[in-house]
Parts: structure tokens; sequence; C-alpha cells
């Protein structure tokens, strides 16, 4: 594998409300610090392809309005590598826009496509899988979706259904996909665990720019054309202005709906490397390291006094005490204190818009 071809995409479009009142419209889930570990999610994304993709291949795509956050936060990114989307479009139009990007400078380019807001427990095996899809890819014109192995019936996520029973020759962890599934209940969330073939939909997508191209070509003609379209402008002071004005005639669809449900050669990598779309208080919790009572504390100055089942996320320098409390979501940012119970969580958007 040639490691000049590598490229990274992170995707870093997103204004979501999650992990409020840490994260704003104005400073979303992926430029925060949710962890306390003194990198932001997007900067973690950044440090596990160190050694498998070299600084000037990776490329973001985000709102014009992050721009300046995404250059502070990852400064050896190059300026042109980051490429601002006048509007949300969902992933298909997202990752056509890179991938034309991308074409222009370097036809033979093989891709990594990731979310900016996940986390990885265990990289040195996730360099590994990584690896070894991009190698894969670099040889095929397969389409790869790293598959987690579930580790509880998930009802947030989409699952992936693989053929398990014959591996590809070229590797023997890649496998043929039977079926994409949508978020299911939790019955057949419980269902799917029981089954080997079953896996979560990590979102991570690996193929060569050659590939994905030609599936949007035959797959999203009216997307395709769009940006084949602005070839003579790539790379030019004309690139902006020019996306300005035609991104918005993208069709609002994401690459599960636009390509990967319906092209043929597509392919599932299951791993486990320590996966977690972390995309609540409550999991949050689950993933970290809790004390004797089950509380996880992301914080220095925190005292807890017969309280159990909590995370508590302090953000700034401030002595925080907490007595008696069951089940609850405690997180300061700024001049703003959220006391929560988690099974209450999926209304923090309503408190916060009030």
């Amino acid at each position: 594998m040639n490691m000049k071809n590598n490229n990274l995409v992170i995707m870093a479009g997103g204004v979501g409300s999650r992990f409020w009142p840490m994260s704003t419209p104005e400073c979303p889930k992926q430029f925060i610090d949710v962890l306390g570990c003194g990198r932001t999610f997007i900067q973690l994304t950044f440090d596990r392809f160190k050694g498998i993709v070299e600084p000037e291949n990776v490329w973001v795509v985000t709102s014009a309005k992050y721009a300046d956050i995404v250059k502070e936060q990852l400064p050896e990114v190059p300026v042109e590598n980051i490429l601002l989307e006048p509007c949300r479009r969902n992933t298909a139009p997202c990752i056509a826009y890179v991938s034309w990007r991308i074409k222009a400078k370097n036809p033979k380019a093989n891709l990594v496509i990731t979310p900016s807001d996940h986390i990885v427990m265990n990289t040195d095996e996730f360099k590994r899988v990584i690896s070894s899809a991009l190698s894969f890819t670099a040889e095929t014109d397969a389409i790869v979706t790293l598959g987690m192995t579930p580790t509880r019936p998930e009802t947030g996520y989409g699952y992936i259904q693989a053929d398990l029973s014959t591996a590809s020759l070229r590797n023997s962890s890649v496998f043929r996909v039977d079926s994409f599934r949508e978020k299911p209940d939790l019955q057949t969330a419980q269902e799917y665990i029981k089954k080997k073939e079953y896996f979560w939909n990590s979102g991570i997508f690996v193929w060569s720019v050659k590939t994905i191209v030609n599936a949007l070509r035959v797959y999203q003609p009216n997307l395709a054309e769009i940006f084949e379209g602005m070839l003579p402008v790539y790379g030019t002071d004309k690139e902006q202005e020019t996306i300005d004005k035609r991104f918005p005639e993208c069709e609002n669809i994401s690459i599960d709906y636009a390509v990967m449900e319906k092209a043929e050669e597509i392919f599932v990598m299951p791993a486990d490397f320590g996966w977690s779309d972390l995309g609540t208080w409550g999991s949050l919790h689950t993933l970290a390291e809790k004390d004797d009572n089950d509380n996880a504390i992301i914080g220095n100055e925190v005292k807890l006094y017969e309280t159990k089942n909590c995370i508590i996320h302090t953000s700034e320098e401030r002595k925080v005490v907490v007595q008696g409390l069951d089940g609850y979501i405690v997180a300061e940012k700024d001049d703003t204190l959220l006391i929560c119970k988690l099974s209450e969580e999926q209304r923090i958007k309503d408190f916060s818009a009030r």
C-alpha cells in the first residue's frame, strides 16, 4: 500500500445540541473536550490516523461558520484542505464534494471517510483495521464499511447484516453485506445481538476515489453532474464562490440511501476497537471510568457524598460538591449549570431552548 495515496476525510459539519451545556450551536460537540483529556473530538480523530495518513492528505468538510475553529484546533491540516459547506445537505453531497476535490488532485487516492465525533479506545487495533481496509480498497473496486461488534442491544445505531459464510479471497476479514437495517426497537436489537452476523453501522467508510466517484455517477447522476461540472475551479480562487452557488442545489440525502443501499460491491469489515458514537451524556457515563458507586467524574475539584449512578462534568476550575443524587447529570460550562435525570436526557434540547 502506498501511504502517499491515503487520504482522510473528516466530516465535521454537525450543529447538534448533544452535550449541552458543554456544546452549543457556536461550538458543537466535535470541537469540545468532552472526555477531559485535553483534546477535542476532532483532534482525537486526527490523532488516531497518525502513521496512516500524512497531514497534507487530511481533509475536513465543515460549515463555513466553523472554519476558524478547525484552523485553530487542527493547524497541521493545510488551509486549502478545509472545505466549507454553505448549507447542510447531509453526507452524500459532503462526500461527493470532497471526493471530486481529491480526485482533481490525485486520481489514485484511497480514502477513509469518518465522522469527527466518535470515540475509539483501542487505537492500535483501530490502525490495524484501517490499514487492512485501505490495502483492500487499493487493490479492488470495493466499497467497505466498518461494522462494530455489538456489545449490547443498542437501539440508537443502525445495523449491518453480513454474509459470514465466505470471506473475500483478498482479505479474510472482509465479507459481503447482506443488508443494512434501520435503528431497531429494543426487541429487534435483542434478536440482532444473538446472531453473529449483525454489526453496528459505524459510519466509517473506506474506498478508492475512483470507486466512489463512479458509484455516485451511476446511482446519483444529478449529484455527480454538479461536482463533475466544477472540475475547472477546484483548487482555484473561484472554488468557494462556485460551491456557495451550486452546493444548495444538491439533494439532502445520506450516503447510505444514495449509494450504500444500492451498490453491488459493498463489503463490511467487522471490528472491535472500543468504538462509540458518543452522542449522549448517558453513553459517556457508560464509557467513562467510574468509582465504586458507578459515578463517572470528569473534573478535578469534585466531591461526592451519598451519590451514585451519576455523571459529573466540570469544565471550569470550580469546586463542585454533590450530595444525595442517584442517576443524574451534573454539567457546567461558563454561566450555565445543568442538573438533570439521566433518564430524562432526551428533554435537554427542550431545556436549552428556553
